[in-house]
């Protein structure tokens, strides 16, 4: 019999269920319209169901009226925005993840000190918008070995660094050691700012892959962490697919497949797993688990019930 391996931990992060709530309770609460800046989480499933009841995803505020209710996302925003939503008087409930608020904090200290910030991220990314927002002229953007070999600063001696929380982790450990190679003085985070979420579905799907014939990830193209667990798979040598959903499954995909990984991003719902597993059939269901997660973040007091 086929054999699917399920990787455990997969779908929602604490971050994740945490924002996705936020705009539940303010729906259930005020009614529509609820309006959020960009999408609160990468998955196309998800913000189609807020949309559904009420939500409205705009990409900046300028299309977000005068005093309206807003969201920001679970990949936060740069003081410039919240400098705007403030002007606008506009009633912001703040859905950045606790995570990547870190981040932002870091930033910030290392500026303070005289530092250049070098920041590991993908650019274009929200998040990677964001952090580079709190100081536009001292923190900058390296996205690999390339960018460090070519980067210039104005005080070697004093350089920090800080990354993406949904990067690759061996990805990163590369850009990291040339970073350490060029300025021996770098200073960085006393806990990686990798998040635990993305550190861990990226440990399950190496776990699954390393015996796979083909690994299917449940994600949006647009997912960070999603990319690279495809990423990773098909580092170990594993053929790996991103899918939104099981309408993308190939079935040449399967042809001589006779164990398949499964997993899915921080921002794929579960139930999208649940499909494509009842999809696939009758096939032996062994769930691979290498880690369980207990984290929850407390809730805004906006939202939280009186």
């Amino acid at each position: 019999m086929p054999v699917v391996l399920l990787a455990s931990p997969r779908s929602f992060c604490a971050g994740v269920e945490r924002a996705i709530d936020i705009v539940d309770r303010l729906l259930e609460q005020r009614g529509g319209p609820v309006y959020v800046r960009k999408q609160i989480v990468h998955n196309t499933h998800v913000v189609a169901a807020l949309e559904a009841r009420g939500a409205v995803f705009v990409d900046e505020l300028d299309a977000v009226p005068d005093g309206a209710t807003v969201v920001f996302s679970a990949h936060g925003v740069s003081p410039a925005v919240r400098e705007e939503a403030a002007r606008r008087g506009l009633d912001v409930v703040d859905a950045t993840c606790p995570l990547v608020t870190k981040v932002h904090a870091e930033a910030k200290r290392y500026v303070a000190r005289g530092d250049t910030v070098v920041l590991i991220g993908h650019a274009g990314h929200e998040e990677v918008d964001g952090t580079l927002g709190e100081a536009p002229d001292r923190i900058v953007l390296v996205e690999s070995v390339a960018d460090v070999a070519a980067l210039e600063v104005p005080d070697p001696s004093r350089v920090s660094y800080l990354t993406q929380t949904t990067l690759a982790v061996d990805e990163t450990t590369e850009v990291l050691a040339a970073l350490r190679a060029r300025f021996p003085a770098l200073r960085g985070p006393s806990a990686a700012d990798i998040c635990y979420a993305t550190t861990n579905r990226q440990d399950a799907v190496r776990e699954v892959a390393n015996d796979s014939d083909l690994v299917l990830v449940v994600g949006s193209a647009n997912s960070s962490n999603s990319v690279r667990l495809v990423e990773l798979a098909r580092r170990i040598g594993t053929p790996a697919h991103l899918i939104d959903d099981v309408s993308g499954i190939r079935p040449e995909w399967l042809d001589g497949a006779r164990i398949v990984g499964v997993s899915a991003g921080a921002s794929a719902p579960p139930h999208l797993v649940d499909e494509v597993i009842e999809a696939l059939g009758a096939w032996d269901v062994q769930v691979r688990e290498t880690t369980r997660e207990t984290i929850h973040f407390t809730l805004p007091a906006a939202v939280r019930a009186r």
